[in-house]
Protein backbone atom coordinates (compact mmCIF):
# COMPACT_ATOMS: atom_id res chain seq x y z
CA UNK A 1 0.00 0.00 0.00
CA UNK A 2 1.37 3.11 -1.39
CA UNK A 3 0.90 6.19 1.89
CA UNK A 4 1.65 9.52 -0.47
CA UNK A 5 -1.38 11.06 -1.70
CA UNK A 6 -2.54 10.09 -5.29
CA UNK A 7 -1.39 12.78 -7.49
CA UNK A 8 -3.65 12.57 -11.08
CA UNK A 9 -2.01 11.56 -14.00
CA UNK A 10 -1.93 13.66 -17.75
CA UNK A 11 -4.89 12.69 -19.20
CA UNK A 12 -2.87 11.88 -22.64
CA UNK A 13 -0.79 9.35 -20.71
CA UNK A 14 -3.85 7.73 -19.42
CA UNK A 15 -4.93 7.17 -23.11
CA UNK A 16 -2.07 5.65 -23.60
CA UNK A 17 -2.48 3.09 -20.52
CA UNK A 18 -5.96 2.18 -21.62
CA UNK A 19 -5.28 2.13 -25.45
CA UNK A 20 -2.57 -0.59 -24.32
CA UNK A 21 -5.43 -2.32 -22.12
CA UNK A 22 -7.89 -2.53 -24.84
CA UNK A 23 -5.02 -3.82 -27.59
CA UNK A 24 -3.96 -6.55 -24.59
CA UNK A 25 -0.30 -6.73 -25.95
CA UNK A 26 2.65 -7.12 -24.08
CA UNK A 27 3.48 -3.46 -22.83
CA UNK A 28 7.16 -2.60 -20.72
CA UNK A 29 6.24 -0.15 -17.71
CA UNK A 30 9.29 1.32 -15.82
CA UNK A 31 7.32 1.50 -11.76
CA UNK A 32 8.52 3.41 -9.26
CA UNK A 33 8.32 1.78 -6.14
CA UNK A 34 7.69 3.23 -1.75
CA UNK A 35 11.63 3.24 -1.88
CA UNK A 36 11.58 5.11 -5.24
CA UNK A 37 13.30 2.59 -6.89
CA UNK A 38 12.35 1.95 -10.45
CA UNK A 39 11.39 -1.73 -11.63
CA UNK A 40 10.98 -2.56 -15.23
CA UNK A 41 7.56 -4.94 -15.53
CA UNK A 42 7.04 -6.51 -19.36
CA UNK A 43 2.80 -7.67 -18.39
CA UNK A 44 -0.45 -6.77 -19.83
CA UNK A 45 -2.81 -4.33 -18.58
CA UNK A 46 -5.85 -5.97 -18.15
CA UNK A 47 -8.08 -3.07 -16.26
CA UNK A 48 -7.91 0.53 -15.22
CA UNK A 49 -10.02 0.89 -11.99
CA UNK A 50 -10.62 3.48 -9.50
CA UNK A 51 -10.26 3.09 -5.84
CA UNK A 52 -10.44 5.07 -2.48
CA UNK A 53 -6.85 5.67 -2.68
CA UNK A 54 -6.27 6.65 -6.50
CA UNK A 55 -6.48 4.93 -10.08
CA UNK A 56 -4.51 1.51 -10.76
CA UNK A 57 -4.18 -0.02 -13.98
CA UNK A 58 -4.15 -4.52 -13.07
CA UNK A 59 -1.65 -6.23 -14.40
CA UNK A 60 -2.63 -9.67 -16.21
CA UNK A 61 -0.76 -11.41 -13.34
CA UNK A 62 -2.96 -9.67 -10.56
CA UNK A 63 -0.80 -6.95 -9.79
CA UNK A 64 -2.64 -3.24 -9.35
CA UNK A 65 0.02 -0.55 -10.06
CA UNK A 66 -0.91 3.05 -9.22
CA UNK A 67 -0.93 5.40 -12.01
CA UNK A 68 0.86 8.07 -10.63
CA UNK A 69 3.88 5.71 -9.90
CA UNK A 70 4.23 4.28 -13.66
CA UNK A 71 7.20 6.26 -15.15
CA UNK A 72 7.29 4.99 -18.32
CA UNK A 73 4.88 2.81 -20.71
CA UNK A 74 6.63 1.48 -24.02
CA UNK A 75 9.39 4.27 -24.08
CA UNK A 76 6.75 6.96 -23.21
CA UNK A 77 7.26 8.76 -20.21
CA UNK A 78 4.78 10.36 -17.80
CA UNK A 79 6.99 13.38 -17.17
CA UNK A 80 6.64 14.00 -21.15
CA UNK A 81 3.42 14.50 -20.70
CA UNK A 82 1.81 17.87 -18.59
CA UNK A 83 -0.92 17.85 -16.48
Amino acid sequence: MDDTPYRPISCDFHDLLEAAATRRSVVTLEVRDAADAIERVQARIGDIVTRPDGEYVLLDSGRPVRLDRIVSIDGARLADYPD
